[in-house]
């Protein structure tokens, strides 16, 4: 008798919430610490003649809360294509943030004939976060402890902003994640390294950093995203930290326009 083999959960299509109504389509995935509302903030300030916005909830998270999943990365991917494919956008481009980034590299790496340009911000590179030690005991009793999440989004936005800014931050997370699918979620981003798999494409990339996030900084990218992908630049925001889009949410938006705007070669 064969071993048998457990059925893989097939892609769903994600609830998404469309903003636009511009021929340029795009996908803006979120990160580990919010729902797609983690976008709230530089939606007024898009501009919604040029692109049409597309910010899915990925499993555990907002409106996807309750699907259940592998919560990898891989299986994001699948999710987004089928996302893709039921709006029947053929071709569009990826902006993912930390986490994000990670499942938008995988989604290159399962169709990169279909992505026209990517934008990492903050975002984690296809080789993980290495996190050791307490550090690691901090990630992983995020799910179970607010106090902890709350040391992450302080300690990567460079302990500037006020308490109210870091306390709606962690109420929204707590309320907007399933704790199951949160700290399953913490195994795919930062331990898989699936940079092989993308090392050498070619889709135009530019990546978004903060000067205040210690974490994922200029000098990461430099040693991983800008190593692996051909035609990849680097943008960093002075006054932001590892959540641009509510630090700095007009300086985002020209980072990642301009650089979705402009014409391919």
């Amino acid at each position: 008798m064969g071993t048998v083999v457990p059925p893989r959960i097939t892609p769903f299509v994600p609830p998404c919430e469309l903003v636009g109504n511009g021929p340029h389509r795009v996908i803006a995935v979120h990160g580990w610490l919010s729902d797609r509302a983690a976008y709230a903030a530089v939606l007024p300030h898009i501009d919604r003649r040029a692109f049409t916005y597309a910010l899915p909830d990925l499993r555990g998270y907002g409106e996807a809360r309750d699907i259940p999943g592998d919560y990898t990365t891989a299986e994001a991917a699948g999710d987004l294509l089928a996302l893709a494919d039921h709006l029947g956008w053929d071709r569009f481009s990826l902006v993912g943030h930390s986490m994000g980034g990670a499942v938008a590299q995988r989604v290159v790496a399962a169709a990169p004939q279909r992505v026209r340009r990517m934008v990492g911000l903050a975002p984690v590179p296809a080789s993980g976060v290495p996190l050791h030690g307490a550090q690691w005991e901090l990630f992983a009793g995020a799910a179970e402890q607010p106090e902890n999440r709350r040391q992450i989004i302080d300690f990567t936005t460079g302990s500037r902003h006020p308490d109210a800014w870091l306390d709606l931050m962690v109420r929204h997370s707590r309320e907007h994640s399933d704790v199951k699918a949160f700290r399953a979620w913490l195994d795919s981003w930062a331990l898989e390294d699936f940079h092989e798999e993308i090392e050498g494409a070619t889709v135009p990339v530019r990546v978004v950093v903060g000067a205040h996030d210690p974490a994922l900084t200029a000098e990461v990218m430099r040693q991983t995203w800008l190593r692996w992908y051909v035609r990849a630049e680097l943008v960093e925001l002075p006054c932001a930290g590892h959540y641009p889009a509510d630090e700095t949410p007009l300086e985002l938006v020209r980072a990642v326009e301009d650089f979705l705007n402009e014409v391919e070669a």
